[in-house]
């Protein structure tokens, strides 16, 4: 339920436009050769210019759609700011028809589709370029596609984070989920097409457990939390019943709910230790290119700046919505990223 009173549908068939993508994209440059599997990465500066006019031009749609026909008006926000509003965003949930959801579509399809693409264009391209692909390369298509993969099987989950829940659609997710998605966090791919590195095996199983690791953890995280609300609290979590503190808190329209926040299992170790996962997956990606040129770890740099920026967004949305609940919460789990650590 949104804001405003909005309850809506959402179409979750993202596996299914992956595999139909991949299919056609490996299918029409191998066995029925209409175009080279590299024709991303060997266009890849046409395509940036490309996807920057669309990116803007979507973001100034949608500030425009806002004023003139906002699919939810009551879901609307002024700040005031022109500069903020076009930035940030004024429509919650802009929509064509029913199903076409701005944020969904963009985040998971020119966004997180094209990202497999992408590093599969690279290794095709590095094999033209050098005569074979490297461990690395490999390594890195592996990576990705985990993590891509599970993104879409697990895509109703997307559903209940910050993207949707709290984040109104402007040109940070606009131009964010059709440039800077697809062309940054792809950037490991882009450097071994044009410096190839050939890890030791020792070096290669060490990284991929990293990653399968930290993925792990992330997934793990994200089905305690799922389950224990699925069944309220009545199931088991490290083979005991899970402990939680049921806050109170009331929403605009008066009405008292209650919530659950988890206190045990890796809950109970950190506020976020999905977060935690996710940067050991980010790490094994750029780890993958080897050590030297800082170019590849720009992804990682980037991972840590934007999580680290929502576990404190998170903390002050949760501070004002569950107030001494909260407070009581913080003083079970201390640490907010890295259990004993930080």
């Amino acid at each position: 339920m949104t804001p405003g009173g909005n309850l809506l549908p959402y179409k979750v068939n993202g596996l299914l436009a992956w595999v139909v993508t991949h299919v056609l994209y490996i299918g029409l440059s191998t066995a029925f050769p209409l175009f080279r599997g590299s024709i991303i990465a060997d266009h890849w500066g046409g395509i940036l210019i490309a996807a920057n006019l669309y990116g803007y031009a979507l973001a100034l749609f949608s500030y425009i759609k806002a004023h003139l026909f906002p699919s939810h008006p009551e879901d609307r926000k002024f700040s005031g700011s022109v500069i903020y509003d076009f930035y940030m965003g004024i429509e919650f949930n802009p929509r064509i028809g029913k199903w076409f959801d701005f944020k969904l579509f963009h985040n998971g399809r020119p966004g997180i589709v094209a990202w497999t693409l992408i590093s599969y264009s690279f290794a095709v391209q590095q094999y033209y370029k050098f005569g074979y692909v490297t461990n690395s390369m490999v390594l890195v298509n592996i990576l990705h596609a985990l993590y891509v993969l599970d993104f879409f099987y697990n895509e109703d989950w997307y559903l209940r984070t910050i993207d949707i829940c709290h984040d109104h659609f402007g040109f940070y997710l606009a131009w964010g989920d059709s440039v800077w998605l697809p062309f940054m966090y792809t950037l490991q791919g882009a450097y071994l097409a044009q410096n190839p590195v050939d890890l030791p095996p020792y070096i290669f199983a060490a990284i991929l457990a990293l990653g399968l690791s930290g993925y792990a953890i992330f997934r793990g995280v994200n089905h305690q939390k799922d389950l224990v609300r699925r069944t309220d609290g009545k199931c088991i979590i490290w083979g005991k019943p899970p402990t939680m503190i049921r806050p109170k808190y009331t929403t605009s329209d008066g009405k008292e709910h209650t919530s659950i926040l988890l206190t045990s299992g890796y809950w109970g170790l950190a506020r976020h230790c999905n977060y935690f996962g996710d940067l050991l997956i980010s790490a094994s990606m750029c780890l993958s290119c080897g050590v030297e040129h800082l170019t590849p770890y720009f992804y990682l740099a980037f991972m840590t700046i934007l999580l680290i920026g929502r576990i404190y967004r998170d903390d002050a949305r949760c501070r004002g919505k569950y107030g001494k609940y909260w407070e009581q919460y913080c003083e079970v789990v201390k640490y907010k990223l890295i259990p004993f650590v930080w």
